[in-house]
């Protein structure tokens, strides 16, 4: 097969180790185009460019290679371990890739005499107990959801449970046992924790008994409010256990479903720890090169475990097929866990069906998935057609300005794909250096920031760069994109009608005016990303304003640092009560003397 002009394969061929390693294959530019490993690296690379059944996207890949770098390892075990470390600082655009990294959620229980039920995302740094991981964060929210109703276990933060002096509402709806004011002895709250453990290890049966036990005593002492309690949360958590997905012997299994239609993949992940269906999650991975079904398991998995770090491994993954480089990932993941884990596609009983159930969710969700995609490829080629352009536009930009009377200025720039938008793509800007509510003037501080970049080769230029304002602010984009010497980009402004109503917009190409039908699809789609601009926008602007006006009264105070604002915070609870406080009750605070109570008490009422 050939490769791209002036890379002589036979001589590089030639000269070739035989052993393990990886390797990278470069463009002319020398951006990485894959990335993979070889127990053997000489008859690996060689199958590139030897005459074979390859495919027309790996033949299109090889067109590309103008130079090969080899990495050799120890053994296959670090060369698969190198292998998914480069997929993840290099992104190649023919590798298996995930577009979601994002670390799994868990449920943190704090060390302390009231212990808390949070939820925690991130290193594991702070003391206490972590259960899951879990599929989402709507997972460990509905899992705290039962927890509260369950053991009434508090969930606010340190600085509120410290400064109650009487219960909240929590409380006052039965989730949550009032440890704040004292409304539940220590002992009573660590057995209410100590079920509630047992709860997250998988152990409701065992907490089932319990209650029943504590029943039936507290119904023999005649103590019939406790056994109505009792009562209340024995029928609470069977409900819970009817509510379940799935119930079965105590296992950490981690389950994967594949299906594919029309050249497109989907897998579907079910994660059981203790037993439990803590929940699932679904991936559309590209698949740039067509591997088969077997293989690009094989590559998601390797790049799933191995390239996330802190990702949580379970002892036992359930596929279903089998892998052709099982025994190889299976050696790297257990030498990553440190303990033994097992791959299998052949199992029985629960864990078949849990396999069963992976696949058949697979393949529902990859057909929603396709009628969404078909959808927007559809209002895509509408919009290629209404605008003239010359084929369908495969990548939108689109750029908002929000910001309050000048106010926190922030820029937002939204991507949509084949596949609808590619938040992962999608960057915002803050604006400073302007005169305060100058659209235009941060318009053009947003482009230059963003094409500058992508002119340097950081992203991809859009097929069609959408402007929310009309004729002033393409203008100034136009003007940008002129002064960057970005060519052969279309800028598209939708300008707002006189009443501000959908459907109402004019709509200016490169400056001139195209009308286009409202309603059709064409409209739709632009409507969609303007929107998720305005939405991205309006986020970041409020964000970026409510990080400004964190600096409270406190902060102007005179002589008042961090630590002394904290210690008057955590003694008051808040600024309101702090201002209706004496000098004398100020000068009680640690750290504050009589004559700094006294100015701060004068500070505060000197209106």
């Amino acid at each position: 097969m050939p490769a791209a002009q002036g890379f002589d394969a036979d001589t590089f061929l030639a000269g070739l180790t035989q052993r393990p390693g990886v390797y990278r294959m470069l463009d002319a530019e020398g951006r990485v185009l894959y990335v993979g490993k070889a127990r053997n690296l000489k008859a690996r690379v060689t199958s590139y460019f030897r005459a074979g059944p390859h495919t027309a996207k790996t033949m299109a890949m090889v067109d590309k290679i103008a130079d090969v770098v080899v990495t050799v390892t120890g053994s296959e075990t670090e060369a698969l371990l190198l292998e998914q470390s480069l997929i993840k600082s290099e992104r190649p655009p023919y590798n298996v890739t995930l577009r979601d990294d994002k670390s799994y959620p868990f449920i943190h229980l704090t060390d302390a005499q009231f212990p808390r039920l949070a939820f925690h995302r991130g290193a594991k740094r702070k003391q206490g107990k972590y259960f899951g991981p879990f599929p989402s964060a709507a997972a460990v929210r509905e899992s705290l959801n039962i927890l509260q109703k369950l053991f009434r276990l508090r969930q606010c933060d340190d600085t509120f449970f410290k400064n109650r002096s009487r219960p909240c509402l929590q409380y006052q709806i039965q989730r949550c046992s009032g440890p704040c004011v004292g409304l539940i002895e220590p002992a009573a709250y660590q057995e209410d924790v100590r079920h509630a453990v047992m709860f997250l290890e998988g152990r409701s049966q065992a907490v089932l008994d319990d209650y029943k036990t504590l029943m039936e005593a507290a119904a023999e002492e005649q103590l019939y409010e406790r056994a109505a309690r009792y009562r209340d949360q024995i029928a609470r958590l069977r409900r819970v256990q009817e509510q379940q997905f799935v119930h079965a012997q105590e296992g950490d299994v981690d389950v994967f479903g594949y299906s594919e239609q029309q050249g497109t993949s989907c897998i579907q992940g079910l994660f059981i720890r203790q037993g439990r269906v803590l929940g699932s999650r679904t991936w559309f991975p590209r698949n740039e090169l067509a591997l088969e079904q077997h293989a690009l398991l094989d590559a998601f998995l390797a790049q799933y475990y191995l390239a996330m770090q802190g990702r949580d491994i379970p002892r036992a993954i359930i596929v279903p097929v089998p892998l052709p480089e099982g025994e190889l990932l299976e050696a790297a993941l257990s030498e990553t866990s440190a303990r033994r884990v097992r791959i299998a596609s052949d199992v029985r009983g629960q864990r078949a069906r849990w396999r069963d159930m992976a696949t058949e969710n697979a393949a529902y969700n990859l057909s929603v998935h396709l009628a969404d995609r078909r959808n927007v490829q559809s209002r895509l080629l509408a919009l290629g057609d209404a605008l003239g352009l010359e084929g369908m536009p495969e990548r939108l930009e689109c750029f908002d300005i929000s910001h309050t009377m000048g106010e926190g200025t922030v820029a937002s720039c939204v991507v949509f794909d084949g596949q609808g938008p590619a938040k992962s793509d999608y960057r915002r800007f803050n604006i400073d250096g302007i005169e305060p509510g100058d659209d235009y003037g941060a318009m053009e501080q947003a482009l230059r920031r963003r094409y500058t970049r992508l002119k340097e080769g950081e992203g991809q230029l859009p097929d069609l760069l959408v402007i929310d304002g009309g004729k002033g602010q393409l203008s100034r984009a136009l003007d940008v994109l002129t002064e960057l010497q970005v060519a052969d980009v279309p800028v598209l402004g939708i300008a707002k009608g006189p009443t501000r109503k959908p459907g109402l917009e004019r709509y200016f190409l490169n400056g001139a005016e195209v009308v286009l039908p409202p309603g059709s699809d064409a409209v739709l789609l632009l409507q969609h990303i303007r929107d998720e601009a305005h939405r991205f926008a309006i986020t970041g602007h409020r964000q970026r304003r409510a990080r400004a006006r964190k600096v409270t009264e406190l902060d102007e105070l005179p002589g008042i640092g961090p630590k002394r604002r904290r210690a008057l915070l955590l003694h008051f609870g808040s600024v309101a009560a702090l201002r209706g406080a004496s000098q004398q009750e100020i000068a009680r605070v640690p750290g504050i003397s009589a004559k700094l109570a006294a100015d701060i008490h004068a500070a505060l009422h000197r209106d």
